[in-house]
Order: structure tokens, then sequence, then C-alpha cells
């Protein structure tokens, strides 16, 4: 008589909390069979200590495999979620993090440090402007810390964005290094050079004009008036210009401005989408006369 072949059967979705940590934990299990199990097991980590130490003992674990570690982050997240019942558990989760951050796999270390930074947590904080002062000891690359960095701005953020705009290490880094800035008062000059800036790129202008408008409008429809006057710029940062006059403008004088009306009008007329047609309408029913 021929016996059947066993087979390793996958975590039932009716698993027990038990069971899915014995087997997510189980290094003899399967990678696949080990993540599956991590799924169900944020429950099992809320309430029992010993499960917590566990899964924190496989995310920290350099020997794990990279897939497993990644599932059972993501089953501390989940758990997290339950802001009161993960309370006396957050000392040892933020403990394991900050242990993590500067982990050899790059995709691990950016969600951790993402984890860190939405919980404001200055050591994620103190590294990442670190990495951008020192490119040496970077954890991430400058574009990432700087997004990340964005979740909790401090002044020294601010300061780095900064220097990354004298130098920056690529187009994405300059990009990031704008966004951030769009929330600091002083940095009015540098959206207003920026966005009548000709050679910059499309996407920074329109970063810097939508900074401005936040920032400072009236300086924003000052530069939007000499961007329509000029009959050399690109039409989208033109139309960008056009809207920002036409809806948050309130300046009586643009139905005494000959110039702009006249730049308007051309605009309007030239060959240019739909949209774009329709704004500069819209402008001159406005204002003119």
């Amino acid at each position: 008589m021929v016996k059947k072949r066993k087979t390793a059967r996958k975590p039932s979705a009716r698993m027990s909390d038990r069971q899915a940590m014995s087997i997510a934990t189980n290094a003899s299990n399967t990678i696949k069979r080990r993540v599956a199990a991590m799924a169900a097991a944020p429950l099992a980590v809320l309430e029992s200590d010993k499960d917590l130490q566990a899964m924190l003992k496989v995310l920290s674990d350099q020997s794990e495999p990279i897939a497993v570690r990644l599932a059972a982050l993501q089953s501390l997240g989940a758990a997290a979620f339950s802001v009161s019942s993960f309370a006396s558990c957050r000392a040892d989760y933020i403990a394991t993090l900050r242990k993590v951050a500067d982990d050899p796999d790059p995709e691990l270390r950016q969600r951790v440090l993402g984890i860190l930074m939405r919980e404001k947590d200055g050591y994620a904080q103190k590294k990442l402007l670190e990495g951008l002062k020192n490119p040496a000891k970077a954890l991430l690359p400058p574009e990432k810390a700087l997004q990340l960095l964005s979740y909790d701005v401090h002044a020294e953020a601010y300061s780095a964005a900064r220097d990354i705009l004298k130098k920056p290490p690529n187009d994405e880094a300059k990009r990031e290094a704008l966004r951030l800035l769009a929330a600091d008062a002083k940095a009015t000059p540098i959206f207003e050079k920026v966005l009548l800036d000709k050679k910059e790129l499309r996407e920074n202008r329109q970063i810097a004009a939508s900074a401005l408008h936040a920032l400072d409008p009236q300086k924003l429809q000052k530069q939007a008036r000499k961007i329509l006057l000029d009959k050399s710029d690109y039409d989208d940062i033109k139309a960008t210009s056009l809207t920002a006059l036409e809806q948050f403008g309130d300046d009586g004088s643009f139905g005494q401005d000959k110039a702009l009306l006249k730049s308007v009008d051309r605009f309007g007329a030239g060959k240019v989408p739909a949209k774009y047609r329709q704004s500069a309408r819209r402008f001159l029913t406005k204002y003119g006369s």
C-alpha cells in the first residue's frame, strides 16, 4: 500500500493566535508559511509579552530571511494600531526599531525610519540629519531622508534642506528639499527665485508657486504678473500664474493694467490647451473692460 505524501499545510484563516505565533517564529517552517502566519499574529503580540518579545527578536535578527523580518515589522505595526492595548509594549517596540534603523537591508531601514519619524522620534531625526550632512553616514538616499524629515520639521531640517539646494546631489533631492521648505516662512525668497528661473525644472517651479501661495500670496501674484508678461515662458507655468491671479487675486488694479490684459489675451488666443484658454477668458471677463 502506497502511503500518501504529506504536504505542508498553509496557515488557516481560522488558526488561533498561538498557532500563528508558533509557525511565524519557527525557523524550520518555510518562508512563505511564516510570512502568512505573521499576518494572523498581531493579537498574540498584544496579549502576551512573551509573544511580543519573540516577534521583536525575529525583526532584529539579521540571520532571519528579510521577507520574514519585513512581515514581522508589518505584524507589529498592525498591533501598534491598538493604541491603548499596545501602550505597555511601545517602549520595547521603539527600542527595537531604533536598533534596526541602521540594518544592512535598505528596504527594512527605510520602513523602520519611516515608522520612527511618524512617531516624531528624535533618534531617527538625528540619524537622518547626520546622513544629510555627511553622506558617508547616510542611512537613506538624501531625497528619502528629506521626505521622512517632513513628518516632523524643525529648524535643523530647514537648514539641511537649504544646504541641499546649494549643491543638490540629484534632481529628486532638490525637489524634496523644496517641498520640505514649503512650510518655512523664511524661504519665500528661495521660491521667488525658483519660480522665475526658466532653467529650473517645471515641477520645481510649480512647487515654488504652490509654496508662495501658502507663504506669501501677494508675492506670488507679483511674480505671476512678471511671468505672464514674458512671451518666452512656458505655457503651463503661465497657466499656473494666471490661475493665481484669477482665483486668488483681489487687486483692483488688474483692470487698469493694460500690459497684463494684453498678455493674457495673447496667451488665450495662442495654441494652448482649451483649459488654458478658458482660464484666460475668465480672467478677462473678471478684470477686462
